[in-house]
């Protein structure tokens, strides 16, 4: 399959359908325009942002208890004012949908088959999960913590945060204490939600020391609710802490939505660079309802009787997105356990059990069930599944012909790239548009994304970095502790001053559609969950036999997705197996298993910069077949003939792929 093949076009029914299309032909009543062409509605979104998005909230009838005084007041990058002086509420604006023609969600498990959960059931544990938190003390403004799985306690306990203004921030329970207190520790929450294990590929993991030690660490915590991880609803095994099951048996209590100001905070998610703590990122309540309404209803195509799963952890940002779909009406559906477990299987099967019309993966998992053989087209009902999603990391062209050899010619596939810092896609898809292989249908609506050179200008049909040239309303209100906003600035404004640079290779073709080339910074994206570098070694650097360490992610797709760590031995102590096990469960335990590397090398020196920085991107060019004269600056280095054995290896490592 060659990259920009065409693989799909929509019939004029799909696109006579399509919500996007009911939006075009509502904004051309609106602004006395003609948007003849996708890029025409694009371009209009950017040329001014004010009227697109002021449209956005009316098209979406948003519920503001005080209208805006304008849409924006100032489009400054950082800092653009949206909406200032609107009121509203994310969770009034989810439970508008509720209804009892569909559920609100579908969940399954490892341990128990699909169940629903009804709007009604839905509300009525929200408002309780909301009483309690303001009968300990919880405030508008006040963090709440969540260390649980992707199951309905976990949406009920963040819908009654959003619900009183509470800010929402969750880890996944498979990552270490030391990435949860990382993460934890600077948000400062005064309410844990946690459970005390989870399953995972048909496996108990007891968490409940893991627990402690966050506890511990956290002494502005008020109180801990805990949830049991088993199929039970308590979790016994936390001592000192408020039993889930006794919130839910309750007495009923009104559902009720604090008004709160358009930029006020939501939730707080993280991001890593490759120094210091990972970054806690604030996202606003109206910028998200906006936001997640735009592209879940018109990028997505999603509404009431659609069914929308996308699988994740409650530790990607994904699962975020997932929730937004309940603000367009949709059926969310989700499963708590590994995808591929008991076989790959899993996923495809729910899909047919509870009639997904949407269905979201990763580029890893397609890749993974085409290497397998494995035929869902054939095993499966898979005739209500309308389209299919990809993000994590860039889909092969092979993967997008693989998808429509499964599902057929009627399927629509929008594979997106966005990111935990924006809560959304970038570039994605849309169905009034064609689908070529490799490639992301369209530039989002009011996602001024671009491919800049070194010298800021603008390329198409070349690789180059992806950058924002517009505010979102999604972009980060601020970065926690961040008071000055120094940091905020280095991490997104470095490169390119009052241009957003997101850390991606792009290219834009002269179609209009993009092609995510892979990292251009070295960060590590593991199955969509980035951590900095910086994180990976605190863990490796702590063991005794480690003297130093330098880590290098060199895939470019998931179809090569290699994560490679290079450690210096204290004395010369010989890196053998034992000692490369013991390496790999201390990073999985103390950090978590997605980013136990794929290879360990022991090297005699780590290659460094004048000041003293770790190498990283230069060794990611070397290994990935870049000359050494491109990759790195030889003169340039503190300590250039620790180079050499780098090379040699990575050439070794080469000729035996080859």
């Amino acid at each position: 399959m060659e990259m920009g093949e065409l693989l799909w076009e929509p019939s004029a029914a799909v696109i006579d359908g399509a919500r996007m299309t009911h939006f075009t032909r509502w904004a051309e009543a609106r602004t006395g325009r003609s948007f003849a062409t996708y890029e025409e509605l694009w371009s209009w979104s950017m040329s001014d942002l004010a009227g697109f998005w002021g449209a956005l909230w009316d098209y979406f009838e948003i519920d503001s208890a005080v209208p805006p005084r304008s849409v924006l007041s100032d489009d400054a990058m950082p800092g653009a004012q949206w909406f200032e002086g609107a009121t509203l509420s994310y969770g009034q604006h989810v439970f508008r949908n509720a209804s009892a023609d569909h559920p609100a969600m579908v969940y399954s498990s490892e341990e128990a088959g699909p169940q629903e959960l009804s709007w009604e059931e839905l509300g009525a544990a929200t408002a309780k999960a909301a009483a309690f938190l303001k009968d300990v003390g919880v405030e508008p403004g006040d963090r709440v913590a969540s260390f649980m799985p992707n199951t309905p306690a976990t949406l009920i306990a963040f819908l009654a945060c959003a619900s009183i203004g509470a800010v929402w921030s969750s880890c996944a329970p498979d990552f270490g204490s030391r990435s949860v207190i990382d993460r934890f520790r600077q948000i400062e929450p005064k309410v844990l939600f946690t459970i005390d294990g989870y399953t995972y590929g048909g496996r108990w993991y007891d968490r409940t020391g893991v627990v402690e030690e966050i506890r511990t660490a956290l002494p502005s915590l008020l109180a801990t609710v805990a949830v049991g991880g088993r199929a039970s609803t308590d979790a016994a095994g936390v001592a000192g802490s408020t039993r889930w099951s006794d919130i839910m048996d309750g007495p009923e209590v009104p559902l009720e939505f604090a008004q709160l100001p358009f930029d006020h905070p939501l939730w707080i998610v993280y991001t890593s660079g490759t120094t210091g703590l990972p970054k806690p990122i604030v996202h606003g309540q109206g910028g998200v309802i906006l936001e997640h309404l735009k592209h879940g209803a018109l990028h997505l195509d999603l509404g009431p009787g659609d069914r929308f799963l996308w699988y994740s952890s409650t530790g990607w940002i994904m699962w975020n997105l997932v929730t937004g779909g309940l603000l367009t009406g949709a059926t969310i559906v989700v499963h708590d356990g590994n995808p591929a477990y008991p076989d790959l299987k899993a996923l495809w099967a729910l899909a047919s059990d509870v009639g997904v019309t949407f269905f979201g993966t990763s580029a890893a998992f397609v890749v993974a069930n085409m290497q397998a053989g494995l035929t869902p087209g054939d095993s499966f009902d898979l005739s209500k599944v309308r389209a299919v999603g990809s993000t994590g990391s860039p889909l092969p062209p092979d993967g997008f012909r693989w998808l429509y050899d499964q599902l057929g010619d009627r399927l629509w596939l929008t594979s997106v790239s966005g990111g935990t810092d924006v809560a959304t896609a970038f570039v994605g898809g849309s169905p009034t548009l064609p689908v070529h292989a490799g490639e992301l249908q369209c530039r989002c609506l009011g996602g001024a994304a671009a491919a800049f050179d070194e010298e800021g200008q603008p390329l198409v049909d070349e690789v180059g970095e992806l950058v924002v040239t517009r505010p979102l309303p999604t972009m980060p209100l601020y970065l926690w502790n961040d008071a000055d906003g120094e940091r905020y600035r280095a991490a997104y404004f470095d490169m390119y001053p009052g241009i957003w640079r997101h850390g991606d290779w792009i290219s834009i073709t002269s179609r209009g559609t993009a092609v995510i080339v892979g990292r251009s910074d070295s960060t590590i994206n593991r199955r969509g969950v980035r951590i900095g570098t910086s994180e990976l070694y605190s863990v490796v650097e702590e063991l005794d036999f480690v003297a130093d360490s330098v880590c290098v992610d060199v895939g470019e797709s998931a179809t090569d997705s290699r994560l490679l760590l290079f450690v210096v031995t204290a004395d010369g102590t010989a890196l053998d197996a034992a000692a490369e096990a013991r390496l790999r469960a201390h990073i999985r335990q103390t950090l978590s298993p997605r980013h136990v590397p794929d290879a360990v090398y022991a090297i005699p020196e780590v290659p460094r910069t004048l000041n003293g920085k770790k190498l990283e991107v230069p060794l990611k060019r070397i290994f990935q077949g870049v000359p050494l004269g491109e990759a790195l600056n030889v003169d340039s280095m503190a300590n250039p003939g620790s180079i050499d054995p780098i090379r040699e290896l990575a050439a070794s490592i080469t000729q035996g792929a080859g």
